[in-house]
C-alpha cells in the first residue's frame, strides 16, 4: 500500500471516530419544558335561552371558578365517581371554601401546587378570566363552577394536562357540558332541595333541559392560553 493510500485510510478512520459523539439530527428533542409557565383561563359561557330554551332560568349565572394545579396522585372529581364534600358544596351552593380545604390538604401532601380561584359570571352568556402559574411538578389543572340556579349541576375540567409532547401547550380549548354531582334529586333548574340518598356517581347530563333538538349543545368553553414571556 502506498503512503498516499495509507494517509487517506487514516483520515477516513479519524473522521468516523470523531463523528460518534455528535448529536444525531433525527433524534427527538427531549429537552425539559421551562420549570413554570404562565396561563390565562378564559371561561366563556354560551348558555342562553337560545341555545337551551327548555325552562331557561331568568337569573342564569355561574359561581366563582375554583380548583388547583396538581399531579396524577390526586383527583378532585371524576365522572363515574361520587362527589367529595368540596364538589358537593360547590355544585349545590356555589361554595369555594370546602373545595379549597381539599386542595390545601393535597398541597400539604405534596400533590398540588396552588389553589386556583377566580370570579364567576353574574349573567349568561358572558366571560371571565383566571390567570395562573403552573409548574412541571404539578402540570394538571382541575377547575369547576356551579351552574345556577340548579340542584347540583356544574361545569369544569378534571386533571387536564398542559404538557403536550413534554412541552407547555400554547393553547387548548375545552368544550363544557353540564354535570350532575349526584347529591340532589332535582331535575329542573329550580327544583326544591332533596338530598340523593345514597349519593350517585357524577354524570354528564344528557337529558332535558340540556338535550335540545336531539343534540347536546355546549354550555360554553374553557380556553387556556399560555402567556409568552421575554
Amino acid at each position: 500500500m502506498t503512503r498516499k493510500i495509507m494517509y487517506i485510510v487514516m483520515l477516513a478512520g479519524f473522521f468516523l471516530i470523531s463523528c460518534k459523539g455528535k448529536h444525531n439530527p433525527v433524534e427527538t428533542d427531549t429537552a425539559e419544558p421551562a420549570p413554570t409557565a404562565e396561563y390565562i383561563l378564559t371561561f366563556t359561557s354560551t348558555w342562553s335561552n337560545t341555545t337551551h330554551p327548555v325552562d331557561f332560568p331568568a337569573n342564569a349565572h355561574f359561581s366563582g371558578l375554583v380548583g388547583a394545579n396538581h399531579n396524577l396522585d390526586v383527583v378532585f372529581w371524576e365522572e363515574g365517581q361520587p362527589a367529595s364534600k368540596g364538589i358537593k358544596d360547590m355544585a349545590e351552593r356555589g361554595l369555594k371554601d370546602p373545595l379549597i380545604e381539599e386542595v390545601d390538604f393535597a398541597i400539604r401532601q405534596n400533590n398540588a401546587g396552588n389553589v386556583l380561584s377566580g370570579g364567576g359570571l353574574a349573567t349568561s352568556p358572558d366571560s371571565v378570566k383566571l390567570p395562573f402559574t403552573i409548574s412541571r411538578q404539578f402540570p394538571l389543572i382541575t377547575v369547576v363552577a356551579m351552574l345556577a340556579p340548579s340542584p347540583d349541576w356544574f361545569v369544569g375540567v378534571s386533571g387536564l394536562s398542559l404538557l403536550d409532547d413534554n412541552q407547555w401547550t400554547d393553547q387548548v380549548t375545552v368544550p363544557l357540558y353540564a354535570y350532575d354531582a349526584g347529591t340532589d334529586n332535582g331535575v329542573t333548574y329550580t327544583s326544591p332541595d332533596e338530598a340523593t340518598i345514597p349519593v350517585e356517581p357524577i354524570a354528564k347530563i344528557e337529558d332535558v333541559p340540556f338535550w335540545v333538538n336531539n343534540v347536546l349543545p355546549v354550555i360554553g368553553t374553557f380556553t387556556i392560553t399560555r402567556q409568552k414571556t421575554e
